[in-house]
């Protein structure tokens, strides 16, 4: 059945929002991207007269979609090379959708999406639908054909699944570069007590090589620990120019709403640390290199230049 105009445009109106949505529950640009194309077929092929609600309908369909891949992608998880990180975006992209709140602010950062990883995949859509999008509980229930009370509950064990504990430090644009700039200054210091001054004594970094780039394939738990593996990451030498084919360069950005370092070599994102700032320091890095999840914020960043570099003294 052909499309409409006021139909084409209807879904469109509704396209970022259901981007926002898939990006959160999947940690994925890319396959956030598919589903949506893929609700979008299943849009054009519908009897669309039938439905009263279109956003709720699309929603339903994107979550289903959505809730498949989530079951499928545990599996790929087991096989998955060393440690898995979603994939960074960076500030202004459609795909992390509103910022109005606290809430919605915390349900797309690099920490919270990779802690949504312990839910299941239930869990993950009625939280990310209620803290992010701010769904009733009657609403979501519907969308998963289970009871309003089942829903609450869901929700009340995906809130314990992914607390820490610990307050989150939200930063505006300036905040985060400085942050950035102290960060960089540290690592590129040489020395192991700048970093160790930055960081808190329980804080974890995690990186992502996709067994494409070589990563450490276990976190590494600590300030101590953390500041000798980032003295060695950081320190220059010949064959890491090699390695990359070239001269990184260093820059702060925003991703996913908060301060990270942006490694390029000759306009390639070859890697981007997300630094999860809180009150006593940074408490996780997150370190994303495989080339596949960085494909997108590459795009992203040529289209946005030219940029100032903080560094490049390799």
């Amino acid at each position: 059945m052909l499309l409409s105009t006021h139909e084409a445009d209807l879904f469109e109106g509704f396209r970022g929002r259901l981007e926002a949505i898939a990006y959160r529950l999947l940690g994925s640009a890319s396959d956030a991207e598919d589903a949506v194309q893929d609700v979008f077929l299943r849009w054009h092929a519908a009897q669309r007269e039938l439905i009263e609600t279109p956003e709720a309908w699309l929603t339903k369909v994107l979550t289903n979609l959505c809730l498949n891949q989530l079951t499928s992608a545990r599996a790929r998880r087991e096989t998955y090379v060393g440690q898995w990180l979603p994939e960074p975006v960076l500030a202004g992209d459609r795909m992390l959708g509103p910022a109005d709140t606290v809430e919605q602010r915390e349900s797309v950062s690099i920490a919270m999406l990779t802690l949504m990883e312990r839910l299941s995949p239930n869990e993950r859509v009625v939280y990310v639908l209620r803290e992010a999008f701010g769904y009733a509980h009657r609403e979501i229930a519907e969308i998963l054909d289970v009871t309003e009370s089942n829903c609450q509950q869901i929700y009340r064990r995906a809130k314990q699944h992914v607390s820490t504990g610990r307050a989150r430090t939200e930063v505006d644009a300036a905040a985060a570069r400085k942050i950035v700039e102290e960060f960089l200054a540290a690592g590129l210091s040489g020395d192991t007590e700048p970093l160790i001054r930055l960081l808190t004594v329980d804080a974890v970094s995690v990186a992502d090589g996709g067994g494409r780039i070589p990563a450490r394939k276990a976190p590494v738990i600590g300030a101590l620990g953390i500041a000798r593996y980032l003295r060695g990451l950081f320190r220059p030498s010949a064959a890491k120019r090699a390695f990359v084919a070239g001269r990184p360069v260093f820059y702060a950005v925003v991703v996913n709403g908060g301060p990270a370092v942006l490694v390029e070599v000759d306009g390639r994102v070859i890697g981007v640390l997300c630094l999860d700032p809180a009150p006593d320091g940074v408490a996780a890095i997150h370190l994303q290199v495989n080339p596949d999840k960085l494909e997108r914020i590459t795009r992203q960043w040529a289209a946005t230049g030219p940029h100032r570099p903080l560094a490049a003294e390799w």
